[in-house]
């Protein structure tokens, strides 16, 4: 039986018994729910529809769910399917019940190297599949990657992932967690989404290994400036080949910076390496992704994907590493792009 939420009557939405919320995000709540069909537990992303026609978020939304119907991997939270009511959009997720990476790493500190050479692996594995679908997820944070029943990792959060037109050129927009960012995306003059990715992997890495970030200034101005030199050091103890690995990754030049198809033959990374289990290749239709939004009386039983952002900051002081929130953020709140880049100080 599914727990109820304050004690309030449960509800049903189609097979779904829907219980308590697990979270709220700026624009929608997220509902603990059970499939009565097959007893599986899933996290229900509920959507007003007047809110999102409100602050003009069909089309992003729309886009996000088209993005994670391309990017199906057992490293990438995986959405079941969307329902739609005359007022409401309900997102069906992956019920993931190990947390975040971040609260780990809160919790714990640094990570043996094993675990982190794990990480890291099943990140890179989902990460590169997404680029090879032509996405870019551009806030890769330990606060967006979850960790299953089985300790395994799940990339999540598309909010701001680009998707861009085939043989489109370099990305424009400036987005991201400014700890995390690639110095070539603070220069406004257009970068390499995949590389930025690799970078924000890159600092990451670091994070599990250290327990803090290579990063960390509270002047967002000294922050950048670290950022484009590449201005970080190593604490006492970390293991040698992973050191090795950060110093390529965290190349301040886009030009010679690793890829990962270089970083799957280092010989840190290839370690005990288990390459993910692919999903069965399905036919994508994104034609189906306007009807949840556009037909309002319809029920919609449709295969899509989508992430969920939490709202909420953890105190300060727990440890050196900060949660921070990324720039769409504040731009959906505050319309501030204060998390954006130099110019925008």
């Amino acid at each position: 039986m599914v727990g109820g939420g304050g004690g309030g009557a449960l509800r049903r939405v189609g097979k779904y018994e829907v219980g308590r919320t697990i979270g709220e995000g700026t624009f929608a709540k997220v509902k603990f729910a059970q499939n009565t069909e097959t007893g599986e537990s899933v996290a229900m992303k509920v959507l007003d529809r007047s809110s999102i026609l409100k602050h003009k978020m069909v089309d992003q939304i729309k886009r996000e769910i088209s993005i994670m119907k391309l990017v199906r991997h057992p490293n990438v939270v995986r959405l079941h399917e969307v329902l739609a009511s005359r007022k409401k959009i309900f997102i069906i997720l992956e019920f993931i019940t190990g947390g975040e990476l971040f609260d780990k790493i809160i919790r714990h500190g640094r990570l043996s190297e094993a675990d982190a050479r794990k990480y890291f692996q099943q990140l890179i594995d989902g990460v590169d599949f997404c680029h090879s679908k032509g996405v870019y997820h551009r806030d890769l944070k330990p606060e967006n990657l979850l960790l299953d029943s089985q300790g395994n990792l799940k990339i999540s959060d598309f909010g701001l992932s680009a998707w861009p037109a085939q043989g489109a050129a370099l990305l424009r927009t400036t987005c991201g967690t400014p700890n995390y960012v690639a110095p070539e995306v603070l220069s406004h003059k257009g970068y390499d989404g995949a590389l930025a990715d690799t970078w924000s992997c890159g600092v990451i890495l670091y994070v599990l290994l250290a327990g803090y970030l290579p990063f960390d200034e509270v002047d967002l101005t000294t922050l950048y400036g670290k950022i484009e030199s590449a201005e970080y050091s190593f604490p006492a103890v970390f293991p040698s080949g992973a050191k090795s690995l950060i110093r390529r990754i965290l190349d301040p030049s886009p030009d010679t910076r690793i890829r990962i198809k270089e970083i799957r033959k280092d010989e840190w990374f290839k370690k005990n390496y288990e390459p993910a289990r692919e999903v069965e290749n399905e036919e994508v239709n994104l034609d189906d992704v306007n009807a949840a939004f556009d037909d309002p009386e319809a029920h919609i039983d449709l295969q899509l994907g989508i992430a969920y952002r939490k709202t909420y900051f953890k105190p300060n002081g727990a440890s050196r590493l900060t949660h921070m929130l990324p720039c769409s953020f504040l731009d959906r709140r505050t319309m501030n792009i204060l998390l954006t880049m130099k110019q925008a100080l």
